[in-house]
C-alpha cells in the first residue's frame, strides 16, 4: 500500500439528494467484485485490475454471490460468512420494508476493488455504468468500497 499511489478530488463529487430518502429509489454500488450466479467472475489476473462491472438483480440471493475481491490489504473471510457486510442488499430491503426509502432499484452493479490503473474505469466503464443507473431514475446510490 505504500507505493499506491492516491488521487485526490478536487472538489469532490457531491449531490444533494433532489428528494427525501424515503421517496428516493436506492441503488447499491459496490467495489467488493461480488457477481450473481451465472455470470462470470472478475479477473484476478488482469493487470491494473479488472474495470469491468457486474448488474446484480435486486432479487437475487445475497447468500449466492460469489466474491472475486483481490486486495493485500483487505481480509475477506467476514465479508464471505455475511456478503451483507459488503453488498448489504438484506438490509436495504429491510429499509424500504419499513419506510425508510422510497424503493430499491430492479439494479445494483458491482466493480472490482483495488484497481491500480483506474484509467479506464474513469473513461469508459464508469461513465457507462452512471449511465445505466440514471437511466433507470435511479436518485441515490449507496456506495460500498472495500
Amino acid at each position: 500500500m505504500a507505493t499506491y499511489r492516491v488521487r485526490a478530488l478536487e472538489p469532490v463529487p457531491f449531490a444533494l439528494p433532489r428528494k427525501p430518502l424515503r421517496e428516493a429509489r436506492v441503488a447499491l454500488v459496490t467495489t467488493g467484485a461480488v457477481y450473481a450466479p451465472g455470470q462470470k467472475p472478475f479477473d484476478e489476473s488482469v493487470k491494473g485490475g479488472d474495470v469491468s462491472f457486474r448488474e446484480i438483480p435486486s432479487d437475487v440471493d445475497v447468500s449466492t454471490l460469489g466474491i472475486a475481491h483481490k486486495s493485500d490489504a483487505f481480509d475477506p473471510a467476514d465479508f464471505r460468512r455475511d456478503r451483507n457486510l459488503g453488498f448489504p442488499l438484506d438490509r436495504l430491503r429491510e429499509m424500504a420494508a419499513r419506510g425508510e426509502i422510497g424503493e430499491l432499484n430492479r439494479r445494483h452493479l458491482s466493480f472490482m476493488g483495488s484497481i491500480t490503473a483506474p484509467g479506464r474505469l474513469l473513461a469508459g466503464t464508469g461513465p457507462r455504468a452512471a449511465d445505466l443507473l440514471s437511466e433507470d431514475g435511479v436518485d441515490v446510490a449507496l456506495l460500498v468500497p472495500l
